[in-house]
């Protein structure tokens, strides 16, 4: 396989559905917005919710956000930020935001 068959079978690879669910719920706020992880994982669970699922399904989708968001920081997708500042994805603790990159 050919350099240019590599590169183009890397564009046409598709998101985590987690990772699709951040990008579109970031795009849906605006630019500037930011939303928590755990505002992100409640829109999951809501969305595959089944009538008998408990309220508190979401949590079953946090560690997945949190693993997609580090994914998709790294990646430069996305910025991670604390008290409004972004943060190393590879680096950082505490309650943190998520937010679409800021062009300066």
């Amino acid at each position: 396989m050919t350099e240019t068959d590599e590169n183009t079978k890397e564009t046409e690879r598709k998101d985590d559905p987690i990772a699709e669910s951040i990008l579109s719920y970031l795009a849906a706020l605006g630019p500037g917005k930011s939303a928590s992880p755990m505002d992100i994982a409640k829109v999951i669970g809501e969305a595959r919710a089944k009538p008998k699922d408990p309220p508190e399904l979401w949590r079953r989708y946090m560690t997945s956000v949190k693993q997609q968001m580090i994914f998709l920081a790294r990646a430069g997708r996305i910025d991670i930020t604390r008290k409004g500042e972004k943060v190393d994805p590879n680096d950082f603790k505490g309650v943190v935001r998520l937010r679409l990159p800021v062009t300066d």
